[in-house]
């Protein structure tokens, strides 16, 4: 943890009319199963936040929980997909054919839950742009390659899905809750919020044991329009932390208690990210790629893009502070200075 978040009892919430379904994951980087939360609806149907990732093991967790807490999943109405992550929207399709719910999402992860950006497809879309990076060329391939070959989940059709829209009310039992859009995580996640029992539906945007990864997301362009994922972050962050909560309901892990202390340790934490990258950076102007050993002992293909996608958002953070600045090599690729 990056503050003293406290865990907090979660028997409170069942007279809330709101069930928290822990689903299994396989890569430990999410920090702990994917959560699907499912909240009564007046006329005794349920709308679910979140679906967890489509494998046989975490649809038959859903179920067998949901069932436990005597959810019935074909009485499901609603789904609100926090973002566009196969790990929580997975079996969003499946349980939408089999109960009728709508489907909704922020319009900008759209193009992620209909397939419309497929990480294999990226990766060879912007090719160039990640070659600036200073990605060697046949890594790249054999990434695009991988991923090309690894699992799809079902992506969602496009006449299941509504847009969500901040500031939007969702009326449950015991509860109202209001839409908040965070861009960081992602350009389209969005939270719940419950003013009046201070509640917070928090999915990947505060996590109690792991950072928010600012994942490189280049749906919305590589130049000036290019989503800059921690920058958008950092000021969700600071909305957030404003917020009065007794408890935070991440999108992995338990509910805990203290978001501002946690998001105190976060903030702290990437300033000394980018105060090691600025260091680095007066000594030796170097590419992205060069810079992942700066905050990363251990470099394995496996994590690559998740490290890359790091170093990168701090660094875009001193660009936009004014404390580097970049130039482009006769070969296209991108050597960033300190200033």
């Amino acid at each position: 943890m990056y503050g003293d978040a406290e865990l907090v009892d979660e028997t409170f919430l069942s007279a809330l009319g709101v069930f928290r379904f822990p689903t299994p994951l396989e890569f430990l980087e999410a920090g702990g199963p994917a959560n699907v939360y499912a909240l009564e609806n007046p006329d005794g149907t349920w709308t679910l936040f979140d679906t967890g990732i489509g494998t046989p093991d975490a649809l038959s967790a859903l179920r067998s929980l949901a069932a436990d807490a005597r959810v019935e999943l074909d009485r499901v109405s609603d789904i609100i997909i926090s973002h566009g992550h196969l790990d929580h929207f997975g079996n969003a399709q499946l349980l939408s054919e089999r109960s009728g719910a709508r489907v909704w999402v922020h319009p900008a992860d759209l193009g992620k839950v209909v397939g419309d950006e497929r990480h294999a497809d990226m990766l060879v879309k912007h090719r160039a742009y990640l070659l600036s990076l200073g990605l060697d060329a046949e890594l790249l391939t054999a990434l695009a390659d991988r991923a090309a070959r690894s699992a799809q989940p079902r992506y969602l059709e496009r006449h299941r899905l509504s847009l969500l829209a901040d500031g939007q009310v969702f009326h449950f039992k015991h509860l109202d809750a209001v839409v908040r859009h965070l861009p960081g995580h992602t350009p389209g996640l969005v939270c719940l919020h419950a003013p009046a029992q201070r509640l917070f539906f928090a999915d990947d945007h505060v996590l109690a044991k792991v950072s928010p990864n600012p994942l490189l997301d280049l749906s919305q362009g590589e130049g000036e329009t290019k989503f800059l994922a921690l920058v958008r972050y950092l000021e969700s962050a600071k909305w957030v932390r404003d917020l009065e909560l007794d408890a935070v309901l991440p999108g992995h892990g338990e509910s805990f208690r203290g978001h501002r202390s946690l998001l105190d340790g976060l903030l702290a934490f990437y300033v000394t990210r980018q105060d090691k990258l600025h260091a680095r950076l007066k000594v030796t102007p170097s590419t992205i790629h060069q810079l992942l050993e700066v905050l990363f002992v251990r470099r394995d293909a496996s994590r690559l893009m998740l490290m890359l996608s790091e170093v990168l958002a701090n660094v875009e953070v001193l660009e936009v502070a004014g404390r580097v600045r970049r130039e482009r090599r006769d070969d296209g690729v991108f050597v960033f200075h300190a200033v």
